[in-house]
């Protein structure tokens, strides 16, 4: 579809963490030296008896990610610093029930749709019909609704090729589904090459008009899953606007520039260095919580997006996306109640989210890009997330 571009592509390399073994009985992932390969293994079941497996991708190369069929969710990915020793480098929870329980909150790691991010007071027009959605963000609907993408079990076949293994991922939503019009037929496929690139392509069709925003809310700290906080990363962002937001984080419609504000990454800077600045935007927030306009050379292209280096491990991580925003969020809201995959607790600033995705509430903003999908057309777009080390 033209102009309407999601989440896709994931480049990451990444390599060791320190949860859960792959249990007897599993596929080994293999490692350093040998060919990618693919596992899988059983993680469980929800409480209606419906079982979900992990697949474990490894590159060959040094590089571990593990995907739960629960949420598409990216549980743990593992990855080198700068002397070769690795670490899981995102946030998540050690087991299914804390996932089902726990993470409607943080979406650790999760596909997220129909629609990322806020729609305000949960309610839109389109075509001449209003659509009421469900609150779930006290005053506006988030990231999908009540039971969104992100608590879904995804069908999960296996794909090779071309040096590269892959884990698709299916879900059709049903006309209605948290009251999203039409039948959103999705494909989630993640993709590890032996050049060590995690790519995450979405795709998808639907039989009547509606809107769709989809990303992966994974939460990253460069320095190691439960280490500590992330302020003193150095982000830069290929960004020269932002949007600002009102005081329930929806967006006032101004694309305002960042120059002379603490949104100017256009430079790198610590996330922590601006962060207690008596900004309105920040206090808003709790911290960043805000999309930024990507300075794309043309709408749809891979654009560079963002890199974040920790300067304790090395640990370098560079987006590119098709996607024309991305929202940076601080991790304000970590509270100290969530024990992460180490075992550790999870506190304010322990971890960094960049979800590159389409405008927060879009279908209400006529000036920001359309988000609306029809029959006939396709919704593609590629998110493309890579690790280094210096």
């Amino acid at each position: 579809m033209k102009g309407l571009l999601a989440l896709t592509g994931a480049a990451i390399s990444a390599a060791a963490l320190a949860v859960a073994a792959v249990p007897a009985g599993a596929q080994p992932a293999g490692g350093v030296g040998s060919g990618p390969s693919i596992a899988k293994e059983p993680f469980g079941a929800l409480a209606d008896g419906t079982k979900v497996d992990r697949y474990t991708l490894t590159s060959g190369k040094g590089v571990r990610v593990r995907i739960l069929t629960y949420g598409g969710i990216v549980q743990t990915l593992e990855a080198p610093d700068a002397r070769g020793r690795t670490a899981n480098v995102v946030l998540g929870f050690a087991t299914l029930k804390d996932y089902v329980d726990k993470n409607g909150g943080p979406y650790f790691g999760a596909i997220i749709g129909r629609y990322a991010n806020r729609i305000a007071k949960g309610r839109f027009t389109l075509d001449g019909k209003t659509y009421q959605l469900a609150i779930n963000n006290d005053p506006n609907s988030l990231h999908g609704g009540l039971k969104g993408f992100n608590t879904k079990v995804w069908k999960a076949q296996p794909v090779s090729g071309g040096g590269s293994v892959g884990l698709r991922l299916d879900y059709t939503s049903p006309d209605g589904e948290e009251n999203y019009p039409g039948t959103l037929k999705t494909t989630v496929t993640y993709t590890l090459t032996k050049g060590n690139e995690l790519r995450v392509a979405y795709h998808a069709t639907t039989d009547k008009a509606t809107v769709v925003n989809l990303t992966n809310h994974s939460y990253f700290n460069l320095a190691g899953e439960g280490t500590g906080g992330i302020y003193d990363h150095l982000l830069q962002l290929n960004a020269s606007r932002f949007t600002p937001v009102d005081s329930t984080l929806i967006p006032t419609g101004q694309l305002a520039p960042v120059k002379g504000t603490p949104f100017d990454f256009t430079r790198p800077h610590a996330i922590g260095e601006r962060i207690r600045v008596g900004d309105q935007q920040l206090l808003y927030g709790q911290g960043y919580d805000h999309n930024f306009v990507l300075d794309q050379r043309r709408p749809g292209e891979p654009t560079q997006a963002a890199r974040v280096t920790d300067p304790r491990s090395g640990r370098v991580l560079n987006i590119t996306t098709t996607e024309p925003g991305i929202q940076f969020y601080s991790g304000n809201f970590l509270d100290g109640t969530l024990v992460g995959t180490s075992g550790r607790v999870y506190r304010q600033g322990d971890g960094f989210a960049l979800e590159t995705q389409h405008f927060p509430d879009s279908p209400n903003q006529p000036n920001f890009p359309s988000t609306v999908l029809r029959p006939g057309q396709a919704f593609d777009s590629a998110t493309t997330y890579s690790f280094s080390a210096r």
